[in-house]
């Protein structure tokens, strides 16, 4: 954790209004920051990532990619053998050939990230270094830029946006005078369109998204920048724009009706947008939004549901599944609770409810036993014990993977909470 981060987060209060925040400090249950690769390299379509780690990365990769046979993915590991962790080789030319090689298969790549892992945090490869001398050595063809996502310094999503800040340096600078609404946090690509086109008919432009389709379309960013967040979990990469000279426009995320709508409207009243405007705009999709709801908030309705901390998107999902949906929150666990990107959030969360920030995983796991919920949303790990208990889990790896965002994809956000009620239902028949 960096001191920047370390310091926004203890900005957090004890209290928020009357929300309780209980800090809890154990061992966790959680996958490394290797894992953000997985939608990165789908997202950024000329970028290649190139973890410098063990087998054991490489496998928790295939693993959580799920590579298709003929699939040819825009990642792999460049792997540490006995001989590189022990001293004995130079782990820089190791790295050098397999660079070459792999611009040498594929010529279309512009941007190669070289992605430091437990192994090569250990051995104190520098990365950084070696990211300037291959950059050097394919100057005007790609460029090489060195991230960390090792599991000692970062948690599943945070693998995004320390790659997401990695970029802040390469963007250029917005002319004074200019303005541009910048959208921060990896979309699906037809949820990106979606808000493109929503902010085309209000008006409001030019609007540029981070990370960008292709490596070679670096946003430009400064004093005339505002920003909107797509995820929460991109507090450093906001701070980085920050000292370039961006703003923050303070929305709740856009996830469900009600998140959207506000997502919105924060760029429509920083660009002078009326509210007749924007109503106008987002009406037919809040009405179909709304129609395709309805089915999902009969199955959620009166249900209970428990968040154990993973993805960092639990406050926005509980605030979505309590004011849209109708269900009761036991319990919402975050990994860290970044106040400046939770502010607009917290206040919609229920009174007395039980808000935890961090982990002891076997005191959760005993909670999660005692009060029985419905659902309970947790990482991969700790899904299947507690389903062979008889609790109904929800993976939340899947609402990171998932197109969630906006107003059609709100009925599809409540679904992915409602299969497993419907599953288990089918389970007792």
């Amino acid at each position: 954790m960096s001191a920047a981060e370390a310091a926004a987060r203890d900005q957090a209060s004890s209290t928020c209004a009357t929300l309780e925040i209980t800090r809890e400090r154990g061992q966790r249950q959680v996958f490394c920051g290797l894992a953000g690769i997985v939608w990165l390299h789908r997202k950024i379509q000329d970028a290649f990532f190139l973890i410098v780690g063990s087998r054991t990365c490489a496998h928790l990769m295939q693993s959580a990619a799920g590579v298709m046979i003929f699939a040819e993915p825009r990642f792999a590991t460049a792997i540490l053998q006995e001989r590189d962790l022990a001293g004995m080789a130079d782990c820089n030319q190791e790295l050098d050939r397999v660079a070459a090689e792999v611009l040498e298969r594929r010529p279309d790549i512009k941007t190669l990230f070289l992605v430091g892992s437990c192994p090569s945090e250990v051995i104190k490869l520098d990365l950084g270094k070696a990211a300037e001398r291959l950059s050097e050595v394919y100057r005007e063809r790609v460029r090489v830029i060195d991230y960390s996502a090792s599991g000692l310094e970062t948690t599943f999503t945070q693998g995004e946006d320390v790659c997401l800040k990695s970029l802040v340096p390469q963007m250029p600078q917005l002319p004074s005078g200019e303005r541009s609404l910048l959208v921060v946090g990896t979309l699906p690509d037809v949820v990106e369109d979606q808000f493109a086109r929503l902010f085309k008919d209000l008006g409001i432009g030019p609007v540029h998204f981070l990370p960008p389709r292709h490596a070679t379309e670096f946003p430009p960013v400064g004093d005339g920048t505002s920003v909107l967040l797509a995820q929460p979990f991109v507090g450093e990469t906001l701070r980085a724009l920050v000292e370039r000279g961006a703003t923050l426009l303070k929305a709740p995320y856009p996830f469900g009706i009600e998140g959207t709508l506000a997502w919105l409207r924060a760029a429509a009243d920083a660009w002078g947008v009326s509210s007749e405007t924007l109503d106008a705009v987002t009406a037919p999709a809040i009405a179909r939004a709304e129609t395709a709801l309805a089915r999902q908030r009969q199955l959620l309705a009166g249900k209970r549901i428990s968040f154990l901390p993973d993805s960092q998107l639990e406050i926005p999902m509980a605030r979505f599944l309590r004011r849209e949906c109708g269900m009761e929150l036991v319990e919402v666990a975050t990994p860290f609770l970044d106040r400046q990107l939770m502010e607009a959030e917290l206040p919609l969360l229920p009174e007395g409810l039980r808000l935890v920030e961090g982990q002891d995983v076997e005191h959760q796991l005993d909670r999660a036993r005692e009060d029985r919920p419905d659902i309970t949303v947790c990482g991969l790990g700790l899904a299947n014990p507690l389903e062979a208990e008889g609790l109904r889990t929800k993976w939340s790896i899947e609402l990171v993977f998932t197109p969630v965002h906006g107003f059609d994809q709100a009925a599809d956000l409540a679904e992915l909470f409602a299969r497993p009620l419907v599953r288990g239902s089918l389970l007792k028949v």
